[in-house]
């Protein structure tokens, strides 16, 4: 049996009929539990011509504590800000992931901001999940020749407590996904016979020095580092940042995505598999990967993830530790279904991680 493995539970959340701000679907939500206890979705909600809005959404429970549906509660972000809109009048607010940062006092949402240079990653906060005040693009300082800054960067999410940086400084940690010209699955299709280079098609961790700055309104993120790259050969052509990360009692988990190719696939036609996987990083020096999933644990199957705006996607963003129902081993993942609409699936953690005796 492979660790982590995740059940599903069952589909959530589906284009409204007749709602024009979700015709073209409604996928990759965050989720984090509200003041109130209530868990709380905020999806991305496609309207014609992909132009997206981060919504809200109450997750509905049966009477053993499953999920089963939600109850939209309208729009926490849409395309305001100039970094959000396109000059043809497109735009879009997309794939929030939302997490409670302690030292912040604050909820943080991270999401992608497709404005007039392409996707970029965005900050806005919030004490009640209903009011959010854009924070605005995130800074990194640059990492060697490399600037993030005039790059496209995406799936990006931050650690809820205090981790130490490589220096030993209390920081902020954030996952992104740079997306460096020429390593978009699409585009590493048609080399398949170059090597991956590891600063590129990977996931990466930067941080944020907090010293007596507790806002993150003007931070810029720095000591910029290469957290994994593509290994497995699910996960060959790209691997990205998923979920935010949760701590455990074996240190940080990490839900995140991979892309292979599927049989049939051309260079004029790729055919493409997003699938899910888990990492886990360690408490004390995140940068240290301590288990990472050979297999993954979720891959598309249903009609739902095989058929949709983008066939075969499983793209995990939102996770959920049940304490509610005093199941704290317990972790439901919210991942969008084909680009189209949400589903959920639940996993145990194990008592111990393979390769290890604690």
């Amino acid at each position: 049996m492979i660790p982590f493995q995740l059940q599903r539970i069952g589909t959530i959340m589906e284009p409204e009929p007749g709602n024009e701000l979700e015709t073209e679907g409604v996928l990759n939500p965050a989720a984090t539990r509200g003041p109130d206890g209530a868990l709380y979705l905020f999806p991305r909600l496609v309207a014609k011509n992909n132009y997206s809005r981060i919504g809200i959404a109450r997750v509905q429970f049966n009477k053993t504590g499953e999920p089963i549906g939600v109850e939209r509660l309208g729009i926490a972000l849409q395309p305001e800000a100039e970094y959000e809109k396109r000059p043809n009048g497109g735009g879009g607010c997309e794939d929030a992931r939302v997490t409670y940062v302690e030292p912040l006092a604050h909820y943080i949402m991270t999401y992608t901001a497709f404005g007039p240079d392409g996707p970029r990653i965005a900050v806005a906060r919030s004490k009640d999940l209903f009011n959010w005040e854009r924070l605005g693009l995130v800074k990194y300082l640059s990492y060697k020749h490399v600037d993030f800054n005039g790059i496209n960067n995406k799936d990006a999410s931050v650690f809820p407590l205090v981790i130490p940086s490589p220096h030993g400084h209390p920081s902020i940690g954030m996952l992104h996904r740079p997306l460096f010209p020429g390593t978009t699955p699409e585009e590493t299709v048609k080399h398949k016979n170059r090597e991956i280079d590891s600063h590129k098609e990977s996931i990466w961790i930067s941080y944020y020095n907090l010293g007596e700055d507790t806002t993150i309104q003007y931070a810029k993120f720095t000591s910029n580092h290469r957290l994994a790259i593509p290994v497995e050969p699910w996960e060959n052509l790209k691997i990205g940042a998923g979920a935010p990360p949760l701590l455990t009692k074996h240190g940080w988990l990490i839900i995140y995505h991979g892309v292979h190719e599927l049989e049939g696939s051309t260079a004029d036609k790729p055919k493409l598999c997003y699938s899910a996987g888990v990492m886990v990083l360690s408490e004390k020096d995140p940068q240290k990967i301590l288990y990472r999933s050979p297999k993954p644990i979720l891959i598309p199957e249903l009609p739902e993830e095989t058929i949709g705006t983008i066939a075969n996607v499983v793209f995990p963003t939102g996770i959920d530790r049940r304490d509610d129902i005093g199941q704290p081993n317990r972790i439901d993942v919210y991942y969008g279904m084909a680009d189209d609409r949400i589903g959920v699936a639940k996993m145990e953690i194990p008592d111990t991680l393979p390769g290890t005796n604690d």
